[in-house]
Protein backbone atom coordinates (compact mmCIF):
# COMPACT_ATOMS: atom_id res chain seq x y z
CA UNK A 1 0.00 0.00 0.00
CA UNK A 2 1.24 3.47 -0.78
CA UNK A 3 1.36 5.37 2.50
CA UNK A 4 0.05 8.92 2.79
CA UNK A 5 0.92 11.48 5.40
CA UNK A 6 -0.83 10.81 8.69
CA UNK A 7 -3.64 13.28 9.31
CA UNK A 8 -2.59 16.00 11.74
CA UNK A 9 -5.69 18.14 11.64
CA UNK A 10 -9.34 17.70 10.82
CA UNK A 11 -9.42 19.75 7.64
CA UNK A 12 -8.07 18.18 4.48
CA UNK A 13 -8.91 17.74 0.85
CA UNK A 14 -10.79 14.72 -0.42
CA UNK A 15 -8.81 11.72 0.88
CA UNK A 16 -7.21 9.34 -1.62
CA UNK A 17 -8.73 5.91 -2.03
CA UNK A 18 -6.74 3.23 -0.22
CA UNK A 19 -5.02 0.45 -2.11
CA UNK A 20 -5.67 -3.20 -1.40
CA UNK A 21 -5.14 -4.13 2.24
CA UNK A 22 -2.57 -6.73 3.19
CA UNK A 23 -0.56 -7.78 6.25
CA UNK A 24 2.31 -5.46 5.44
CA UNK A 25 0.02 -2.44 5.21
CA UNK A 26 -1.56 -3.16 8.59
CA UNK A 27 1.87 -3.79 10.11
CA UNK A 28 2.78 -0.21 9.18
CA UNK A 29 -0.48 1.16 10.57
CA UNK A 30 0.19 -0.69 13.84
CA UNK A 31 3.25 1.52 14.46
CA UNK A 32 1.53 4.87 13.88
CA UNK A 33 -0.32 7.14 16.25
CA UNK A 34 -1.77 10.64 15.82
CA UNK A 35 1.09 13.17 15.57
CA UNK A 36 -0.88 16.32 16.42
CA UNK A 37 -2.70 14.91 19.43
CA UNK A 38 0.36 12.99 20.62
CA UNK A 39 2.54 16.11 20.52
CA UNK A 40 -0.12 18.14 22.33
CA UNK A 41 -0.49 15.62 25.15
CA UNK A 42 3.27 15.15 25.52
CA UNK A 43 3.71 18.91 25.93
CA UNK A 44 0.87 19.17 28.44
CA UNK A 45 2.24 16.31 30.53
CA UNK A 46 5.80 17.64 30.37
CA UNK A 47 4.61 21.03 31.63
CA UNK A 48 2.28 19.60 34.28
CA UNK A 49 -0.75 21.24 32.67
CA UNK A 50 -3.09 18.25 32.29
CA UNK A 51 -5.00 18.93 35.50
CA UNK A 52 -5.67 22.54 34.55
CA UNK A 53 -6.77 21.48 31.07
CA UNK A 54 -9.22 18.88 32.39
CA UNK A 55 -10.82 21.46 34.64
CA UNK A 56 -11.12 24.00 31.84
CA UNK A 57 -12.41 21.47 29.29
CA UNK A 58 -15.57 20.99 31.35
CA UNK A 59 -16.51 24.55 30.38
CA UNK A 60 -15.83 23.97 26.68
CA UNK A 61 -18.56 21.72 25.36
CA UNK A 62 -20.23 23.45 22.41
CA UNK A 63 -18.92 24.62 19.04
CA UNK A 64 -18.45 28.37 18.83
CA UNK A 65 -17.69 28.75 22.52
CA UNK A 66 -14.76 30.99 23.29
CA UNK A 67 -11.82 28.90 24.44
CA UNK A 68 -11.46 29.10 28.22
CA UNK A 69 -9.04 31.66 29.59
CA UNK A 70 -5.82 30.23 31.01
CA UNK A 71 -6.03 27.34 28.53
CA UNK A 72 -2.46 26.02 28.05
CA UNK A 73 -0.93 27.24 24.79
CA UNK A 74 -0.41 23.72 23.43
CA UNK A 75 -4.07 22.89 24.03
CA UNK A 76 -5.27 26.17 22.52
CA UNK A 77 -3.30 25.48 19.34
CA UNK A 78 -4.74 21.96 19.15
CA UNK A 79 -8.36 23.10 19.62
CA UNK A 80 -7.96 25.81 17.00
CA UNK A 81 -6.41 23.38 14.48
CA UNK A 82 -9.20 20.81 14.91
CA UNK A 83 -12.21 23.13 15.19
CA UNK A 84 -13.58 22.49 11.69
CA UNK A 85 -14.88 19.34 9.98
CA UNK A 86 -13.06 18.04 6.87
CA UNK A 87 -13.59 20.27 3.86
CA UNK A 88 -14.64 17.30 1.74
CA UNK A 89 -17.83 16.60 3.72
CA UNK A 90 -20.97 16.21 1.59
CA UNK A 91 -23.67 17.73 3.80
CA UNK A 92 -26.53 16.19 1.83
CA UNK A 93 -25.15 12.73 2.61
CA UNK A 94 -24.72 13.72 6.27
CA UNK A 95 -28.37 14.75 6.38
CA UNK A 96 -29.36 11.34 4.99
CA UNK A 97 -27.23 9.76 7.71
CA UNK A 98 -29.02 11.81 10.35
CA UNK A 99 -32.42 10.72 9.06
CA UNK A 100 -31.21 7.11 8.94
CA UNK A 101 -30.16 7.38 12.58
CA UNK A 102 -33.46 9.00 13.58
CA UNK A 103 -35.35 6.14 11.97
CA UNK A 104 -33.11 3.42 13.45
CA UNK A 105 -31.78 4.82 16.74
CA UNK A 106 -32.78 1.84 18.87
CA UNK A 107 -31.46 -0.68 16.31
CA UNK A 108 -28.16 1.18 15.99
CA UNK A 109 -27.73 1.24 19.77
CA UNK A 110 -28.45 -2.49 19.85
CA UNK A 111 -25.77 -3.10 17.23
CA UNK A 112 -23.27 -0.98 19.15
CA UNK A 113 -23.98 -2.62 22.51
CA UNK A 114 -24.47 -6.27 21.53
CA UNK A 115 -22.24 -6.63 18.46
CA UNK A 116 -19.58 -3.93 18.08
CA UNK A 117 -18.60 -3.78 21.76
CA UNK A 118 -18.34 -7.57 22.30
CA UNK A 119 -16.26 -7.96 19.13
CA UNK A 120 -13.96 -5.23 20.48
CA UNK A 121 -13.59 -7.27 23.68
CA UNK A 122 -12.69 -10.33 21.57
CA UNK A 123 -9.50 -8.61 20.40
CA UNK A 124 -7.12 -9.36 23.31
CA UNK A 125 -4.92 -6.35 22.61
CA UNK A 126 -7.92 -4.02 22.86
CA UNK A 127 -9.26 -5.79 25.94
CA UNK A 128 -5.90 -5.32 27.69
CA UNK A 129 -5.92 -1.66 26.66
CA UNK A 130 -9.40 -1.14 28.08
CA UNK A 131 -8.24 -2.84 31.27
CA UNK A 132 -5.48 -0.27 31.64
CA UNK A 133 -7.97 2.61 31.53
CA UNK A 134 -10.29 1.31 34.26
CA UNK A 135 -12.94 0.29 31.74
CA UNK A 136 -13.07 -3.18 33.26
CA UNK A 137 -14.44 -1.72 36.47
CA UNK A 138 -16.67 0.91 34.85
CA UNK A 139 -18.02 -0.41 31.52
CA UNK A 140 -21.04 1.87 31.82
CA UNK A 141 -18.77 4.88 31.29
CA UNK A 142 -17.54 3.58 27.95
CA UNK A 143 -21.01 2.58 26.77
CA UNK A 144 -22.52 5.84 27.99
CA UNK A 145 -19.73 7.87 26.40
CA UNK A 146 -20.10 6.01 23.10
CA UNK A 147 -23.88 6.43 23.08
CA UNK A 148 -23.64 10.12 23.91
CA UNK A 149 -20.95 10.62 21.23
CA UNK A 150 -23.14 9.01 18.53
CA UNK A 151 -26.14 11.04 19.66
CA UNK A 152 -24.13 14.27 19.38
CA UNK A 153 -22.98 13.21 15.89
CA UNK A 154 -26.48 12.60 14.59
CA UNK A 155 -28.12 15.79 15.83
CA UNK A 156 -29.18 18.34 13.22
CA UNK A 157 -26.77 20.92 14.70
CA UNK A 158 -23.82 18.56 15.21
CA UNK A 159 -21.38 20.63 13.11
CA UNK A 160 -22.98 24.03 13.64
CA UNK A 161 -22.28 26.70 16.22
CA UNK A 162 -23.82 25.47 19.45
CA UNK A 163 -23.40 21.79 18.52
CA UNK A 164 -21.67 19.39 20.90
CA UNK A 165 -20.08 16.90 18.52
CA UNK A 166 -16.89 18.71 17.49
CA UNK A 167 -15.74 19.46 21.08
CA UNK A 168 -16.52 15.86 22.03
CA UNK A 169 -14.42 14.56 19.12
CA UNK A 170 -11.56 16.90 20.04
CA UNK A 171 -11.55 15.60 23.60
CA UNK A 172 -11.76 11.92 22.60
CA UNK A 173 -8.76 12.43 20.31
CA UNK A 174 -6.74 13.87 23.21
CA UNK A 175 -7.90 11.01 25.44
CA UNK A 176 -6.58 8.47 22.93
CA UNK A 177 -3.25 10.30 22.78
CA UNK A 178 -2.98 10.32 26.58
CA UNK A 179 -3.55 6.56 26.74
CA UNK A 180 -0.85 6.04 24.09
CA UNK A 181 1.58 8.23 26.06
CA UNK A 182 1.07 6.48 29.40
CA UNK A 183 1.07 2.94 28.05
CA UNK A 184 4.22 3.42 26.01
CA UNK A 185 6.03 5.17 28.86
CA UNK A 186 4.84 3.08 31.79
CA UNK A 187 6.46 -0.22 30.91
CA UNK A 188 3.13 -2.09 30.94
CA UNK A 189 2.65 -2.38 27.18
CA UNK A 190 4.61 -4.70 24.90
CA UNK A 191 5.10 -2.53 21.80
CA UNK A 192 7.08 -5.26 20.04
CA UNK A 193 4.18 -7.69 20.43
CA UNK A 194 1.14 -5.43 20.31
CA UNK A 195 2.32 -2.38 18.36
CA UNK A 196 1.52 1.19 19.32
CA UNK A 197 -1.53 1.36 21.64
CA UNK A 198 -4.59 2.89 19.96
CA UNK A 199 -2.60 2.87 16.74
CA UNK A 200 -3.89 3.70 13.27
CA UNK A 201 -4.67 0.03 12.69
CA UNK A 202 -6.92 -0.04 15.77
CA UNK A 203 -8.53 3.34 15.15
CA UNK A 204 -9.49 2.29 11.63
CA UNK A 205 -10.61 -1.08 12.99
CA UNK A 206 -12.85 0.72 15.48
CA UNK A 207 -14.29 2.80 12.64
CA UNK A 208 -15.16 -0.45 10.86
CA UNK A 209 -16.77 -1.98 13.95
CA UNK A 210 -18.91 1.04 14.71
CA UNK A 211 -20.01 1.38 11.08
CA UNK A 212 -20.05 -1.89 9.16
CA UNK A 213 -20.46 -4.28 12.12
CA UNK A 214 -23.43 -2.25 13.35
CA UNK A 215 -24.99 -2.44 9.89
CA UNK A 216 -24.26 -6.18 9.84
CA UNK A 217 -26.03 -6.56 13.18
CA UNK A 218 -29.05 -4.64 11.97
CA UNK A 219 -29.19 -6.80 8.85
CA UNK A 220 -29.01 -9.96 10.96
CA UNK A 221 -31.84 -8.63 13.13
CA UNK A 222 -33.96 -8.21 10.01
CA UNK A 223 -34.02 -4.42 10.04
CA UNK A 224 -34.92 -3.07 6.61
CA UNK A 225 -32.24 -0.69 5.31
CA UNK A 226 -31.90 0.82 1.87
CA UNK A 227 -28.51 0.90 0.22
CA UNK A 228 -28.67 4.69 0.31
CA UNK A 229 -29.30 4.74 4.06
CA UNK A 230 -26.56 2.22 4.88
CA UNK A 231 -24.01 4.07 2.78
CA UNK A 232 -24.93 7.41 4.39
CA UNK A 233 -24.43 5.95 7.88
CA UNK A 234 -21.07 4.54 6.80
CA UNK A 235 -20.12 7.93 5.31
CA UNK A 236 -20.88 9.68 8.60
CA UNK A 237 -18.42 7.38 10.37
CA UNK A 238 -15.76 8.26 7.77
CA UNK A 239 -16.21 11.88 8.83
CA UNK A 240 -15.80 10.74 12.44
CA UNK A 241 -12.61 8.89 11.49
CA UNK A 242 -11.15 12.10 10.07
CA UNK A 243 -12.16 14.09 13.15
CA UNK A 244 -10.47 11.52 15.41
CA UNK A 245 -7.13 11.70 13.60
CA UNK A 246 -7.26 8.61 11.39
CA UNK A 247 -4.97 8.44 8.35
CA UNK A 248 -7.59 8.98 5.65
CA UNK A 249 -5.33 7.50 2.97
CA UNK A 250 -5.85 4.18 4.75
CA UNK A 251 -9.49 4.50 5.87
CA UNK A 252 -11.81 2.44 3.60
CA UNK A 253 -13.82 4.56 1.23
CA UNK A 254 -16.64 2.09 0.52
CA UNK A 255 -18.45 -0.65 2.37
CA UNK A 256 -16.77 -3.43 0.32
CA UNK A 257 -13.35 -1.88 1.10
CA UNK A 258 -14.34 -1.76 4.76
CA UNK A 259 -15.24 -5.46 4.62
CA UNK A 260 -11.80 -6.24 3.22
CA UNK A 261 -10.06 -4.21 5.93
CA UNK A 262 -12.19 -5.53 8.78
CA UNK A 263 -11.85 -9.17 7.68
CA UNK A 264 -8.07 -8.84 7.73
CA UNK A 265 -7.99 -6.81 10.95
CA UNK A 266 -10.13 -9.33 12.84
CA UNK A 267 -8.26 -12.34 11.48
CA UNK A 268 -5.06 -10.77 12.83
CA UNK A 269 -6.49 -9.83 16.21
CA UNK A 270 -9.40 -11.99 17.39
CA UNK A 271 -8.93 -14.44 20.23
CA UNK A 272 -9.77 -15.21 23.87
CA UNK A 273 -8.47 -13.29 26.87
CA UNK A 274 -9.41 -13.03 30.56
CA UNK A 275 -9.90 -9.28 30.15
CA UNK A 276 -12.34 -9.89 27.29
CA UNK A 277 -14.34 -12.32 29.42
CA UNK A 278 -14.53 -9.87 32.33
CA UNK A 279 -15.51 -6.95 30.11
CA UNK A 280 -18.31 -9.00 28.52
CA UNK A 281 -19.56 -10.22 31.89
CA UNK A 282 -19.75 -6.68 33.19
CA UNK A 283 -21.41 -5.46 29.99
CA UNK A 284 -24.04 -8.20 30.30
CA UNK A 285 -24.75 -7.32 33.92
CA UNK A 286 -24.94 -3.66 33.04
CA UNK A 287 -27.69 -4.19 30.48
CA UNK A 288 -29.52 -6.63 32.72
CA UNK A 289 -29.67 -3.77 35.24
CA UNK A 290 -30.93 -1.35 32.56
CA UNK A 291 -33.88 -3.60 31.62
CA UNK A 292 -36.56 -3.42 34.35
CA UNK A 293 -37.18 -6.66 36.25
CA UNK A 294 -35.39 -9.97 35.71
CA UNK A 295 -37.67 -11.86 33.32
CA UNK A 296 -35.85 -10.70 30.18
CA UNK A 297 -32.31 -10.75 31.62
CA UNK A 298 -31.35 -13.91 29.65
CA UNK A 299 -32.14 -12.07 26.40
CA UNK A 300 -29.01 -9.94 26.84
CA UNK A 301 -26.45 -12.79 26.45
CA UNK A 302 -28.77 -14.50 23.96
CA UNK A 303 -28.75 -11.41 21.73
CA UNK A 304 -24.96 -11.12 21.97
CA UNK A 305 -24.56 -14.78 21.00
CA UNK A 306 -26.98 -14.39 18.10
CA UNK A 307 -25.19 -11.33 16.71
CA UNK A 308 -21.52 -12.29 17.13
CA UNK A 309 -21.76 -16.06 16.66
CA UNK A 310 -20.74 -19.09 18.71
CA UNK A 311 -16.96 -18.81 18.27
CA UNK A 312 -16.60 -15.28 19.63
CA UNK A 313 -19.29 -15.97 22.23
CA UNK A 314 -17.28 -18.98 23.39
CA UNK A 315 -14.11 -16.90 23.76
CA UNK A 316 -16.06 -14.32 25.77
CA UNK A 317 -17.84 -17.04 27.80
CA UNK A 318 -21.29 -15.74 26.90
CA UNK A 319 -23.66 -18.19 28.62
CA UNK A 320 -26.11 -20.31 26.69
CA UNK A 321 -29.77 -20.45 27.70
CA UNK A 322 -33.18 -21.48 26.35
CA UNK A 323 -33.55 -17.83 25.34
CA UNK A 324 -31.07 -18.37 22.51
CA UNK A 325 -33.97 -19.59 20.38
CA UNK A 326 -36.00 -16.50 21.28
CA UNK A 327 -33.19 -14.28 20.00
CA UNK A 328 -33.43 -15.98 16.63
CA UNK A 329 -37.09 -14.92 16.48
CA UNK A 330 -36.25 -11.21 16.81
CA UNK A 331 -36.03 -10.66 13.00
CA UNK A 332 -39.59 -11.99 12.67
CA UNK A 333 -40.82 -9.61 15.35
CA UNK A 334 -39.01 -6.63 13.82
CA UNK A 335 -40.37 -7.55 10.40
CA UNK A 336 -43.89 -7.41 11.83
CA UNK A 337 -43.20 -3.98 13.34
CA UNK A 338 -41.90 -2.69 10.00
CA UNK A 339 -45.04 -3.97 8.28
CA UNK A 340 -47.10 -2.01 10.80
CA UNK A 341 -44.86 1.02 10.32
CA UNK A 342 -45.40 0.93 6.55
CA UNK A 343 -49.17 0.77 6.99
CA UNK A 344 -49.54 4.52 7.37
CA UNK A 345 -48.00 7.79 8.57
CA UNK A 346 -49.54 7.55 12.04
CA UNK A 347 -48.06 4.11 12.67
CA UNK A 348 -44.73 5.28 11.27
CA UNK A 349 -44.73 8.31 13.58
CA UNK A 350 -45.69 6.23 16.64
CA UNK A 351 -42.99 3.59 16.09
CA UNK A 352 -40.31 6.20 15.34
CA UNK A 353 -41.22 7.98 18.58
CA UNK A 354 -41.15 4.68 20.47
CA UNK A 355 -37.72 3.85 19.04
CA UNK A 356 -36.35 7.28 19.93
CA UNK A 357 -37.79 6.99 23.44
CA UNK A 358 -36.21 3.55 23.89
CA UNK A 359 -32.83 4.84 22.74
CA UNK A 360 -33.17 7.83 25.05
CA UNK A 361 -34.11 5.63 27.99
CA UNK A 362 -31.11 3.41 27.39
CA UNK A 363 -28.72 6.38 27.22
CA UNK A 364 -30.21 8.09 30.28
CA UNK A 365 -29.97 4.84 32.23
CA UNK A 366 -26.27 4.48 31.35
CA UNK A 367 -25.43 8.12 32.07
CA UNK A 368 -27.81 8.39 35.04
CA UNK A 369 -29.00 11.61 33.49
CA UNK A 370 -25.58 13.26 33.52
CA UNK A 371 -23.40 14.60 30.71
CA UNK A 372 -20.32 12.41 30.26
CA UNK A 373 -17.15 14.54 30.28
CA UNK A 374 -14.02 13.30 28.50
CA UNK A 375 -10.83 13.98 30.44
CA UNK A 376 -7.17 13.26 29.81
CA UNK A 377 -5.95 10.62 32.29
CA UNK A 378 -2.91 11.73 34.28
CA UNK A 379 -2.12 8.09 34.98
CA UNK A 380 -3.54 4.68 34.17
CA UNK A 381 -4.31 1.73 36.41
CA UNK A 382 -1.39 1.15 38.75
CA UNK A 383 -0.67 -2.32 37.40
CA UNK A 384 -0.65 -1.04 33.77
CA UNK A 385 -31.77 7.50 7.11
CA UNK A 386 -34.04 8.60 5.00
CA UNK A 387 -37.47 6.84 4.83
CA UNK A 388 -37.88 4.76 1.67
CA UNK A 389 -40.18 2.04 0.34
CA UNK A 390 -39.28 -1.55 1.21
CA UNK A 391 -37.36 -2.08 -2.01
CA UNK A 392 -33.68 -2.07 -2.84
CA UNK A 393 -32.80 -3.55 0.53
CA UNK A 394 -29.15 -3.20 1.58
CA UNK A 395 -27.18 -6.44 1.55
CA UNK A 396 -23.86 -6.57 3.44
CA UNK A 397 -20.74 -6.93 1.29
CA UNK A 398 -19.50 -10.50 1.16
CA UNK A 399 -16.45 -11.60 3.18
CA UNK A 400 -13.12 -11.46 1.41
CA UNK A 401 -11.64 -14.91 0.85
Amino acid sequence: MTRGTTVVNATQTTPPRPARYDEAALDVLATRGDPLADATVATLIERGEVGDLNTLMRFFSTSGDKLPERLPAAAAGYFEATAMPPDWVDWEVMERARLFFTDNAAHINTGLAFAAMPVTYAVPRLARLLSSTHSLAYPSRRMAGTGQFVTYLMRSDSFEEGGKFIPAAQKVRLLHAAVRHHLRGGGHWDVARDGTPICQEDMIGGFGMFSLLVLDAMHRLGVHMTEEGAEAYFYAWRVVAAMLGCDMSAVPGTLPECRAYLDLYLRRGLGPSPEGVELTTRLTRLYEDVVPGTLFDPMVPATIRYLVGDTISGWLEVPRSPWDAAARAVPVFLGLLETIEDSGPLAEWALDKAGSALAGFELSSLTRGRVMHHAIPQELRPEYGMKAPRTGRWIPPAPVH
